[in-house]
Protein backbone atom coordinates (compact mmCIF):
# COMPACT_ATOMS: atom_id res chain seq x y z
CA UNK A 1 0.00 0.00 0.00
CA UNK A 2 2.79 2.38 0.83
CA UNK A 3 4.36 1.83 -2.63
CA UNK A 4 1.09 2.52 -4.39
CA UNK A 5 0.49 5.67 -2.39
CA UNK A 6 3.99 6.90 -3.15
CA UNK A 7 3.51 6.35 -6.89
CA UNK A 8 0.16 8.10 -6.83
CA UNK A 9 1.53 11.02 -4.90
CA UNK A 10 4.49 11.22 -7.27
CA UNK A 11 2.13 11.26 -10.21
CA UNK A 12 0.12 14.03 -8.65
CA UNK A 13 3.31 15.96 -7.95
CA UNK A 14 4.37 15.66 -11.59
CA UNK A 15 0.99 16.77 -12.87
CA UNK A 16 0.92 19.74 -10.51
CA UNK A 17 4.46 20.72 -11.46
CA UNK A 18 3.57 20.68 -15.16
CA UNK A 19 0.54 22.84 -14.50
CA UNK A 20 2.62 25.35 -12.56
CA UNK A 21 5.20 25.56 -15.38
CA UNK A 22 2.50 26.08 -18.01
CA UNK A 23 0.84 28.75 -15.89
CA UNK A 24 4.13 30.59 -15.39
CA UNK A 25 4.90 30.44 -19.12
CA UNK A 26 1.50 31.89 -19.90
CA UNK A 27 2.13 34.82 -17.56
CA UNK A 28 5.62 35.58 -18.88
CA UNK A 29 5.82 38.42 -21.45
CA UNK A 30 6.53 37.42 -25.02
CA UNK A 31 10.12 38.29 -25.89
CA UNK A 32 10.63 39.67 -29.38
CA UNK A 33 13.18 37.80 -31.49
CA UNK A 34 16.59 39.40 -31.82
CA UNK A 35 16.69 38.71 -35.55
CA UNK A 36 13.93 40.17 -37.75
CA UNK A 37 12.10 37.99 -40.23
CA UNK A 38 12.76 38.27 -43.94
CA UNK A 39 10.81 41.08 -45.64
CA UNK A 40 8.59 39.53 -48.30
CA UNK A 41 6.48 42.57 -49.22
CA UNK A 42 8.27 45.79 -50.22
CA UNK A 43 5.34 47.80 -51.57
CA UNK A 44 4.91 51.07 -49.70
CA UNK A 45 8.40 51.27 -48.23
CA UNK A 46 9.06 54.59 -50.01
CA UNK A 47 5.93 56.10 -48.51
CA UNK A 48 6.25 58.27 -45.40
CA UNK A 49 3.52 59.29 -43.00
CA UNK A 50 4.37 62.96 -42.65
CA UNK A 51 4.08 64.50 -39.18
CA UNK A 52 0.48 65.54 -38.42
CA UNK A 53 -0.28 69.17 -39.18
CA UNK A 54 2.76 69.69 -41.41
CA UNK A 55 2.09 71.34 -44.78
CA UNK A 56 2.97 69.13 -47.71
CA UNK A 57 2.66 68.72 -51.43
CA UNK A 58 3.78 65.40 -52.86
CA UNK A 59 5.44 65.19 -56.24
CA UNK A 60 7.01 62.18 -57.89
CA UNK A 61 10.05 62.91 -60.02
CA UNK A 62 12.03 60.41 -62.03
CA UNK A 63 13.94 58.42 -59.43
CA UNK A 64 12.66 60.06 -56.23
CA UNK A 65 9.61 61.50 -54.43
CA UNK A 66 9.43 64.85 -52.63
CA UNK A 67 7.13 65.96 -49.84
CA UNK A 68 7.43 69.76 -50.08
CA UNK A 69 6.51 72.30 -47.43
CA UNK A 70 5.33 75.68 -48.77
CA UNK A 71 5.69 77.24 -45.30
CA UNK A 72 9.40 76.50 -44.88
CA UNK A 73 10.19 76.36 -48.64
CA UNK A 74 11.97 73.07 -47.96
CA UNK A 75 11.24 69.42 -48.53
CA UNK A 76 9.79 67.68 -45.47
CA UNK A 77 11.45 64.55 -46.79
CA UNK A 78 12.70 63.00 -50.02
CA UNK A 79 12.56 59.24 -50.62
CA UNK A 80 14.13 57.00 -53.24
CA UNK A 81 15.23 53.45 -53.88
CA UNK A 82 18.90 52.94 -54.68
CA UNK A 83 19.48 49.62 -56.38
CA UNK A 84 22.88 48.19 -57.20
CA UNK A 85 22.47 48.97 -60.90
CA UNK A 86 21.59 52.59 -60.14
CA UNK A 87 24.89 53.32 -58.40
CA UNK A 88 26.56 54.04 -61.74
CA UNK A 89 25.61 55.06 -65.24
CA UNK A 90 26.26 57.42 -68.13
CA UNK A 91 24.37 60.50 -66.85
CA UNK A 92 26.61 63.33 -65.62
CA UNK A 93 25.86 66.30 -63.40
CA UNK A 94 28.03 68.54 -65.54
CA UNK A 95 25.93 71.16 -67.26
CA UNK A 96 22.85 70.52 -65.11
CA UNK A 97 21.15 73.62 -63.72
CA UNK A 98 19.21 74.17 -60.52
CA UNK A 99 15.65 75.08 -61.39
CA UNK A 100 12.49 76.34 -59.73
CA UNK A 101 9.58 73.93 -60.10
CA UNK A 102 6.54 76.08 -60.79
CA UNK A 103 4.25 73.11 -60.16
CA UNK A 104 5.22 73.25 -56.48
CA UNK A 105 3.81 76.01 -54.31
CA UNK A 106 6.54 77.87 -52.45
CA UNK A 107 9.44 76.35 -54.37
CA UNK A 108 12.42 78.72 -54.13
CA UNK A 109 14.47 79.97 -57.05
CA UNK A 110 18.20 79.52 -57.58
CA UNK A 111 18.78 83.15 -56.57
CA UNK A 112 17.23 82.65 -53.12
CA UNK A 113 20.41 80.83 -52.08
CA UNK A 114 22.85 83.12 -53.89
CA UNK A 115 25.16 85.04 -51.54
CA UNK A 116 23.62 83.43 -48.45
CA UNK A 117 26.69 81.51 -47.36
CA UNK A 118 24.80 78.22 -47.81
CA UNK A 119 25.11 75.66 -50.58
CA UNK A 120 22.15 74.10 -52.36
CA UNK A 121 22.31 70.76 -50.61
CA UNK A 122 20.75 67.81 -52.44
CA UNK A 123 18.57 65.52 -50.33
CA UNK A 124 18.41 62.90 -53.11
CA UNK A 125 21.99 63.17 -54.40
CA UNK A 126 23.07 63.49 -58.01
CA UNK A 127 25.42 60.57 -57.40
CA UNK A 128 22.40 58.28 -57.04
CA UNK A 129 20.87 59.43 -60.34
CA UNK A 130 23.63 58.49 -62.81
CA UNK A 131 21.45 55.72 -64.21
CA UNK A 132 19.09 58.15 -65.97
CA UNK A 133 19.56 61.47 -67.75
CA UNK A 134 16.03 62.48 -66.74
CA UNK A 135 16.60 61.52 -63.09
CA UNK A 136 19.86 63.49 -63.09
CA UNK A 137 18.10 66.56 -64.47
CA UNK A 138 15.17 66.22 -62.06
CA UNK A 139 17.34 65.99 -58.95
CA UNK A 140 18.43 69.61 -59.50
CA UNK A 141 14.93 70.87 -58.73
CA UNK A 142 15.07 73.39 -55.91
CA UNK A 143 12.33 71.31 -54.25
CA UNK A 144 15.09 68.74 -53.56
CA UNK A 145 17.39 71.30 -51.91
CA UNK A 146 18.09 72.52 -48.39
CA UNK A 147 20.52 75.23 -47.25
CA UNK A 148 23.67 73.43 -46.10
CA UNK A 149 27.00 74.81 -45.03
CA UNK A 150 29.79 73.60 -47.29
CA UNK A 151 31.48 71.85 -44.36
CA UNK A 152 28.49 69.52 -44.09
CA UNK A 153 27.58 69.20 -47.77
CA UNK A 154 31.03 68.15 -48.91
CA UNK A 155 31.90 66.56 -45.56
CA UNK A 156 30.03 63.91 -43.62
CA UNK A 157 26.76 64.32 -45.56
CA UNK A 158 28.61 63.49 -48.78
CA UNK A 159 30.52 60.65 -47.12
CA UNK A 160 27.28 58.98 -46.03
CA UNK A 161 26.01 59.28 -49.61
CA UNK A 162 29.14 57.47 -50.81
CA UNK A 163 28.73 54.83 -48.11
CA UNK A 164 25.11 54.20 -49.14
CA UNK A 165 26.23 53.50 -52.70
CA UNK A 166 28.69 50.92 -51.38
CA UNK A 167 25.97 49.31 -49.27
CA UNK A 168 23.53 49.26 -52.21
CA UNK A 169 26.05 47.33 -54.30
CA UNK A 170 26.44 44.79 -51.51
CA UNK A 171 22.80 44.50 -50.40
CA UNK A 172 21.22 44.79 -53.90
CA UNK A 173 18.97 47.72 -52.91
CA UNK A 174 18.38 50.35 -50.23
CA UNK A 175 15.38 52.49 -49.34
CA UNK A 176 16.65 55.96 -48.39
CA UNK A 177 14.74 58.90 -46.94
CA UNK A 178 16.40 62.24 -46.14
CA UNK A 179 15.35 65.70 -45.08
CA UNK A 180 15.73 68.61 -42.69
CA UNK A 181 14.80 68.71 -39.02
CA UNK A 182 12.66 71.79 -38.43
CA UNK A 183 10.61 71.15 -35.28
CA UNK A 184 11.89 71.29 -32.67
CA UNK A 185 13.35 73.86 -32.66
CA UNK A 186 11.50 76.23 -34.98
CA UNK A 187 13.71 77.92 -37.59
CA UNK A 188 15.18 81.26 -36.59
CA UNK A 189 17.21 81.94 -39.75
CA UNK A 190 15.98 82.51 -43.29
CA UNK A 191 17.58 83.20 -46.66
CA UNK A 192 16.45 84.75 -49.94
CA UNK A 193 13.52 86.93 -50.89
CA UNK A 194 11.17 84.00 -50.34
CA UNK A 195 12.66 83.38 -46.86
CA UNK A 196 13.82 79.78 -47.06
CA UNK A 197 14.13 78.32 -43.55
CA UNK A 198 17.65 77.24 -42.54
CA UNK A 199 17.59 73.86 -40.73
CA UNK A 200 19.80 73.24 -37.73
CA UNK A 201 19.90 69.49 -38.35
CA UNK A 202 19.39 66.94 -41.12
CA UNK A 203 18.35 63.30 -41.04
CA UNK A 204 18.78 60.27 -43.22
CA UNK A 205 17.21 56.85 -42.65
CA UNK A 206 18.31 53.79 -44.59
CA UNK A 207 16.68 50.37 -44.92
CA UNK A 208 18.21 47.26 -46.50
CA UNK A 209 15.01 45.27 -47.18
CA UNK A 210 16.66 42.39 -49.01
CA UNK A 211 19.52 41.83 -46.58
CA UNK A 212 19.37 38.68 -44.49
CA UNK A 213 18.45 39.69 -41.89
CA UNK A 214 16.99 43.08 -42.95
CA UNK A 215 18.33 46.10 -41.10
CA UNK A 216 17.81 49.84 -40.77
CA UNK A 217 19.92 52.72 -39.54
CA UNK A 218 19.54 56.45 -39.02
CA UNK A 219 21.90 59.41 -39.26
CA UNK A 220 21.35 62.78 -37.57
CA UNK A 221 23.75 65.58 -38.52
CA UNK A 222 24.17 69.14 -37.33
CA UNK A 223 24.34 72.09 -39.71
CA UNK A 224 28.09 72.48 -40.26
CA UNK A 225 31.19 70.42 -39.57
CA UNK A 226 30.63 67.01 -38.01
CA UNK A 227 33.17 65.97 -35.40
CA UNK A 228 33.85 62.26 -35.06
CA UNK A 229 32.84 61.29 -38.59
CA UNK A 230 29.71 59.51 -39.74
CA UNK A 231 29.78 57.03 -36.86
CA UNK A 232 29.22 59.91 -34.45
CA UNK A 233 25.94 60.72 -36.24
CA UNK A 234 24.42 57.22 -36.09
CA UNK A 235 21.06 56.98 -34.31
CA UNK A 236 18.03 54.70 -34.40
CA UNK A 237 15.21 55.25 -36.87
CA UNK A 238 12.92 55.42 -33.84
CA UNK A 239 14.77 58.47 -32.53
CA UNK A 240 14.42 60.31 -35.85
CA UNK A 241 10.72 59.52 -35.92
CA UNK A 242 10.38 60.98 -32.41
CA UNK A 243 12.29 64.09 -33.43
CA UNK A 244 10.53 64.78 -36.74
CA UNK A 245 7.10 63.28 -36.14
CA UNK A 246 7.34 61.38 -39.44
CA UNK A 247 6.62 57.64 -39.60
CA UNK A 248 8.98 55.64 -41.81
CA UNK A 249 8.55 52.09 -43.19
CA UNK A 250 5.01 51.90 -41.79
CA UNK A 251 4.06 49.27 -44.39
CA UNK A 252 6.33 46.70 -42.70
CA UNK A 253 4.79 44.17 -40.33
CA UNK A 254 4.95 45.59 -36.80
CA UNK A 255 7.17 42.75 -35.60
CA UNK A 256 9.83 43.66 -38.15
CA UNK A 257 9.43 47.44 -38.00
CA UNK A 258 9.68 47.55 -34.20
CA UNK A 259 12.87 45.51 -34.13
CA UNK A 260 14.86 47.11 -36.95
CA UNK A 261 13.90 50.69 -36.07
CA UNK A 262 15.14 50.25 -32.51
CA UNK A 263 18.69 49.32 -33.50
CA UNK A 264 21.56 51.47 -34.73
CA UNK A 265 24.47 49.13 -35.36
CA UNK A 266 26.92 50.81 -37.71
CA UNK A 267 29.46 48.01 -37.36
CA UNK A 268 26.94 45.46 -38.66
CA UNK A 269 26.24 47.66 -41.68
CA UNK A 270 29.88 48.31 -42.35
CA UNK A 271 31.13 44.77 -41.81
CA UNK A 272 28.29 42.76 -43.35
CA UNK A 273 29.26 40.41 -46.15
Amino acid sequence: MSVVRTLCLTGVTIVLACCVVKACNALMPKIAPETPAIITETDGLLEVKTAPGVTEQIKEYTGFTVSFNADTHLPNWVSWELTADKTSGPAERKGKRFFKDYDIKGCPAHRDYTGSGYTRGHMAPAGDMKWSEEAMTDCFTMANMCPQLQALNSGTWGKVEDKCRQWALRDSALIIIAGPVINPPAPDEFIGDIEVAVPKQFFKVVLAPYANPPRAIGFLMPQGKVYGGMQATVVTVDSIESLTGHDFFASLPDSIETLIESKAQFHKWNNAK
